[in-house]
């Protein structure tokens, strides 16, 4: 269906009222869905509404402040209890908000021939007016700020000229959609309770996991409202009542399942339902349960590693993740996702859906929400930067004014951010335009973004709000370096001095590891040291292979998160490098502080870090190697020749196999098992039958012969 804009005025044109019914007449028959844009003063807009519709008689959502008696609302902050829940009416009341996360998730819960209703101020005032975002991130430092208005300037401009937009300023009608034509599309009919040739394709596929060949998984992919949830409710009812099956359903949250749950439900009796059991990914990974089928919906909500857990203990599993999704981007999760099957799997399918079924295809609202909130933006082709070189790569900080203007490079940009990250939120493109205190680096090749950075500026603290950072009676928004530095290290330092830390580092995955990294950090850091920054610092999801890319650059761990993060299942490492003379002290002092404890977390907090990981944090420091006298050492080679009880020799293992791990060499002559049987046993104090499970033998005799066995090894 095409479409185009039409500009008319209140009184020569139409009214608000007339317009609303025109074009809901137009949307309903094509089960196609629209957004009306009501700005003005908020005595204009609720007028203005109020002479439009009754929200009190419509399936409505209202997000915001004020909902009339009568009618569900959601607040901005609780935007995802809403995920599960349809409308035909969304009022999103923006005058003192513009939340794009909540926008973006609540816009999908419009069904065809359904509006949204967005409230704003006026064209003029609303990129000015202080919302709860840009107080927010005015609040960076303590300082007062006014954070610039980028972000709400774009999407005022994008509202304009859009031609899907049913647009009333003020009480009168700026502009409107008419359509050229409105046929509806005729669909091939599907067998009953599948909605969609897609989803009779993505219900087949999940069977044949269970009669098919084992470690053989399916992944359900498709932007959100193409019938994914109900396609594994329907796949798991049939398994059910026809071969008998017994299936689990994991998510992030109950609630995330309630449509796969429902479908099932409904096609089963209360004797077969007893079958169906839907168990968290944590307890899930603690306690395996037998099932013929594990189905795992909304992945990218999962952390990875725990995904990785769940791919090994069941042969026989289905996921389903959204592409663009309103809760954050699935692009970036399905890169890495993709890598951890084919490593771990024997083959595998991915089936897209592309239907929608809450709406008809090409919707005009989906398309605007995706523009709006650039949730398609996509990086350059593969092929345009298959052949580039570092050498031929332009550096530069970019002007964000000129880049809130520049929406291919935008989009670009943005689009790579979110390939390189686990997940990616609307919001983060409002803090990506608007943040005070962020530069935004970019590296093209023949125009095209090759890599970026997103490097904050933080620090510079005054004596005394530097002492309540480190008593902790102040809580800075956004510095995380000096702040983590002084509550966690100690370094009463920190918060004086200027800091630098790269929020976000992206290369494009057709370029990785050929030096594109490496210099956009050396360029960043010039800059940094032009502009009198201290020190530069990170902090990120860690593995052992970002560790190498940071440390080959010169930056060295300084701290660990004791908890794995909610999002991507890992501990956070936090890795610093000193510019400045003071600042080369502070992170000299840092480090060794790190080293002297990191070997004593690793029994405690640390119990459960990867091996990699251990031997990445502790590599390349033979200045902190530890003190080991004739005595410890002769311990060790009686161990290791079956003279001592491990117990016995504990004192002399742990400090020197400490030193193994800091001196370059490392552990190279061991393998991947044998080098985290060592680090289990001696460093973590895991169990015998903890090494003997990770190791594959057969318990306690078995484990402590491989264990002696290996500091031979070492030894000679």
């Amino acid at each position: 269906m095409s479409q185009r804009r039409t500009k008319v005025t209140g009184k020569a044109g139409i009214s608000p009222e007339d317009a609303l019914c025109k074009w809901r007449a137009e949307l309903q028959p094509i089960r196609h869905r629209g957004l009306v844009w009501i700005s003005g003063s908020r005595q204009d807009t609720r007028a203005t509404l109020d002479t439009m519709l009754d929200v009190r008689k419509e399936s409505a959502i209202w997000c915001g402040n004020d909902a009339p008696d009568g009618v569900k609302s959601i607040a901005p902050a609780t935007s995802s209890a809403g995920l599960g829940a349809e409308c035909d009416v969304l009022v999103f009341d923006a005058e003192s908000d513009f939340d794009p996360d909540a926008f973006g998730a609540l816009s999908g819960t419009v069904r065809g021939g359904g509006l949204v209703f967005l409230l704003t101020p006026t064209l003029e005032d609303w990129p000015e007016q202080p919302d709860r975002h840009s107080s927010h991130l005015g609040k960076v430092s303590g300082r007062s700020m006014t954070p610039p208005r980028r972000y709400l300037k774009r999407l005022t401009a994008l509202l304009t000229d859009a031609p899907e937009v049913l647009w009333i300023d003020e009480g009168v009608v700026r502009s409107m959609p008419e359509f050229v034509s409105a046929l509806a599309v005729k669909t091939k009919p599907v067998p009953p309770p599948c909605m969609s040739t897609d989803q009779v394709d993505a219900v087949s596929a999940v069977m044949h996991v269970v009669t098919g060949h084992r470690r053989r998984p399916v992944v359900l992919r498709s932007d959100r409202g193409r019938g994914k949830s109900v396609a594994f409710g329907i796949a798991a009812a049939r398994l059910v009542s026809e071969q008998g099956k017994r299936v689990l359903v994991t998510a992030a949250r109950r609630s995330a399942v309630d449509a796969l749950m429902q479908q099932a439900m409904s096609m089963l009796t209360d004797d077969q339902s007893k079958k169906l059991k839907f168990v968290a990914p944590d307890a899930l990974a603690r306690e395996p349960q037998d099932a013929d089928l594990l189905l795992v919906d909304e992945a990218a909500s999962i952390p990875a590693p725990l995904l990785e857990i769940l791919l090994k203990q069941y042969s026989r599993i289905a996921f389903a993740t959204t592409v663009h999704g309103y809760e954050g981007t699935g692009r970036g999760f399905a890169l890495r996702f993709n890598r951890v099957l084919d490593c771990h799997t024997n083959s595998w399918k991915t089936v897209k859906l592309q239907t929608p079924i809450r709406w008809s295809a090409d919707d005009p609202l989906e398309a605007l929400v995706f523009r709006l909130l650039m949730l398609d933006a996509g990086a350059a082709s593969d092929g345009s930067l298959c052949h580039a070189d570092p050498a031929q790569a332009l550096v530069e900080c970019v002007d964000r004014n000129k880049l809130a203007q520049d929406e291919s490079l935008l989009r670009e940009l943005f689009g790579l951010l979110v390939l390189a990250h686990y997940k990616t939120r609307p919001s983060d493109l409002r803090q990506l335009l608007d943040a005070p205190n962020l530069s935004v680096y970019l590296m093209r090749v023949n125009g095209h973004v090759a890599a970026a950075a997103l490097v904050a500026r933080e620090g510079n603290f005054d004596h005394k709000q530097a002492e309540e950072i480190v008593t902790g009676k102040r809580r800075p928004v956004g510095h995380l370096l000096p702040e983590s530095l002084a509550i966690h290290l100690g370094m009463v330092d920190a918060p004086l001095q200027c800091a630098a830390r790269v929020v976000r580092i992206a290369v494009h995955p057709a370029i990785q590891v050929k030096g594109f990294g490496s210099q956009l950090l050396t360029h960043i850091e010039d800059d940094a040291q032009r502009d009198g920054v201290d020190y530069i610092g990170a902090s990120f999801s860690a593995n052992a292979d970002l560790l190498g890319f940071w440390s080959k650059a010169g930056w060295q761990p300084v701290r660990t998160g004791e908890q794995r993060s909610a999002s991507s299942g890992s501990h956070s490492v936090m890795v610093m490098k000193g510019l400045s003379e003071k600042g080369g002290q502070l992170f000299a002092s840092t480090r060794q502080r790190f080293l002297r404890h990191f070997p004593h977390q690793l029994s405690d907090s640390l119990r459960d870090l990867e091996a990699a990981l251990v031997i990445a944090l502790m590599r390349d420091a033979p200045d902190s190697v530890m003190p080991l006298t004739e005595d410890d050492l002769e311990d060790v080679r009686r161990f290791a020749f079956e003279q001592r009880f491990p117990e016995s020799a504990i004192g002399a293992l742990w400090p020197w196999l400490c030193n193994r791990l800091m001196s370059p060499q490392s552990l190279t002559l061991l393998n991947e098992i044998d080098t985290g049987l060592l680090i289990m046993r001696i460093l973590q104090k895991q169990t015998w039958h903890q090494c003997a499970a990770h190791a594959g033998l057969s318990g306690h005799d078995q484990t402590l012969g491989r264990l002696r066995e290996s500091v031979r090894q070492l030894m000679d």
